[in-house]
């Protein structure tokens, strides 16, 4: 099965105030991660760093991986290679997460298909800081 994003999953994730564990945000400026990280934060929802390196971004205190994100995560924003999304996406539902968000140019049916059939919301190949401006954020 393809996987295809509803309209309705990506307007309540923009538009509900929640918890967004980002996996792959550094410090470094010029990943579009660090860009995305802060338009999500600007727009009322809670950001968590999740890098090897567990840097302080945007003013939040970053974690290695995500098992170690101290309580609810709503959605895991998926900024790594298509071929280590599949791994990542097995902690977010180990994790307890409602959404995966997997980034523009960042695909893996299967594992899109592990996290629905855990019951999360999955948006893939595409990013917030394109949809909200078409949902006129």
């Amino acid at each position: 099965m393809v996987h295809r994003n509803n309209p309705d999953v990506i307007a309540r994730l923009m538009t509900t105030p929640g918890r967004w564990a980002v996996v792959g945000l550094s410090t470094n400026t010029s990943r579009a991660a660090y860009g995305v990280a802060r338009y999500v934060q600007s727009h009322g929802h809670e950001i968590v760093p999740v890098h090897p390196r567990a840097e302080t971004v945007h003013g939040a205190a970053g974690v290695r991986t995500l098992a170690e994100v101290d309580g609810p995560v709503d959605v895991v924003d998926v900024f790594v290679n298509s071929t280590l999304a599949g791994a990542v996406v097995d902690q977010a539902i180990a994790v307890g997460a409602r959404a995966v968000w997997l980034q523009l140019g960042v695909v893996d049916e299967d594992a899109a298909a592990r996290a629905r059939a855990a019951g999360l919301d999955v948006v893939m190949d595409t990013c917030p800081a394109i949809e909200g401006p078409r949902l006129g954020l």
